[in-house]
């Protein structure tokens, strides 16, 4: 197949121009997934599911999400077709406003969970994407950039679903309204393709292909990854926390995640440049806050309860910044879609598999959530420093 040449010397603008185009593609897209992760645990209350319904169909969802980017991460490098998995997996989020027309938990949980598998289809090739034309300004940064952008979308959706609930009393409404951004997403998606038709051209004429530590020196990160996300506490499940005990009434709960996204943006730009001139160091952040959140979300407290969701985006906004950034780093571009897949994978499975624990014990009791969630993250600590040092030394 023939691979179109960038200009040369690599043009900033043009990558910039780039990185913006496709931060709109994923506002647009997290208007619509964003907005409907927010109310996931509530629609699927309303509509008759247990918490341990939410806390299955969330992880589960999770986990199909990223165990399918090892599939499409691997098919993606085998045919060079990262803009052909990208389309077929922003498409799916069609699944988002067909939610308007379910009657039932179980057909909302099955739209709930093809969302998330268009997600596994598309993120491989999309971070790979991403990880090209970011190359030459800082991956760190470029990859901030983006997710700033992303998260502003995140905090519109919750606000779309929010507003629908208040003046109408439930979310259908809501559901149906992210037609138009969806629109919208596929039209900026089109547009981006057209700047950047081969997009591992521009990495490779800004920069030499990093040295890859050995494999052994990735089985600790990857470790660390599964115990720090087996303790990260799901927002659904949150949700149905603040629903089920009525701390936060139903029309603010999907505000709540907007503050969180709204962290999340914010986060994500200063940890990009923090990663960018310290390295990994920043990671270690995850765990730490990942102690405090389950503390403060499942409090009794209205005002608790919003630093815990803020704490929550923090959160979100150094591991989809940094760890995606990190994989580019650390890995070979061609094996790049690859490698986001095999690690979003044990990502999505850590994340399932505490998602189910935290589920059941929800209808146990809330301290034993917490137990759970803390236990986890300060597990991760030292597998953490230990992946570091594996990691870094790899690449001397």
């Amino acid at each position: 197949m023939t691979q179109a040449t960038p200009p040369a010397p690599f043009d900033r603008r043009a990558a910039y121009l780039i990185i913006l185009l496709f931060g709109l593609v994923s506002l647009f897209g997290d208007i619509i997934y964003e907005g409907a992760r927010s109310v996931t645990g509530p629609y699927l209350f309303a509509l008759g599911g247990s918490a341990l319904v939410v806390g299955i169909v969330a992880g589960l969802g999770e986990f199909l999400g990223y165990a399918l980017r090892l599939v499409s991460g691997r098919l993606a490098d085998a045919t060079r077709r990262y803009w052909t998995f990208t389309f077929l997996g922003y498409g799916m989020l069609i699944a988002v406003p067909l939610l308007a027309l379910a009657g039932s938990w179980e057909v909302a949980a099955l739209l709930f969970i093809l969302e998330r598998i268009g997600k596994g289809i598309r993120a491989p090739a999309k971070d790979a994407i991403l990880s090209n034309v970011t190359a030459g300004i800082g991956r760190g940064w470029g990859f901030g950039i983006h997710e700033a952008l992303d998260q502003i979308g995140a905090v519109i959706g919750p606000v779309i679903l929010s507003t629908a609930f208040f003046l109408r009393g439930d979310y259908r409404v809501g559901f149906a309204l992210l037609l138009i951004p969806f629109a919208m997403m596929m039209l900026a998606l089109t547009l981006t393709r057209s700047r950047a038709p081969a997009p591992a051209a521009i990495e490779t004429a800004t920069r030499p292909a990093p040295q890859a530590p050995p494999t052994r020196a990735l089985v600790p990160y990857g470790i660390f990854t599964a115990l720090t996300m087996a303790g990260f506490v799901a927002f659904p499940l949150v949700a149905y926390h603040f629903a089920t005990t009525g701390i936060v009434p139903g029309a603010q709960i999907p505000l709540y995640y907007a503050v969180a996204m709204g962290v999340d943006a914010v986060v994500a730009l200063a940890a990009g440049r923090v990663y960018d001139r310290v390295g990994l160091s920043v990671l270690a952040a995850v765990p730490l806050i990942g102690i405090t959140v389950p503390f403060l979300a499942f409090s009794l407290s209205p005002l608790w309860a919003l630093a815990g969701a803020a704490l929550w985006g923090a959160s979100m906004g150094i591991q989809e910044t940094v760890m995606r950034a990190a994989i580019a780093d650390y890995t070979h571009i061609s094996k790049r879609a690859l490698a986001y897949g095999i690690f979003n994978t044990i990502y999505g499975a850590g994340w399932f598999l505490g998602s189910v624990v935290l589920g059941w014990a929800y209808g146990v009791s809330i301290p034993l959530v917490i137990g759970f969630a803390a236990g986890a993250q300060i597990l991760a600590l030292p597998v953490f420093f230990q992946a570091k040092q594996m990691m870094e030394a790899g690449r001397r």
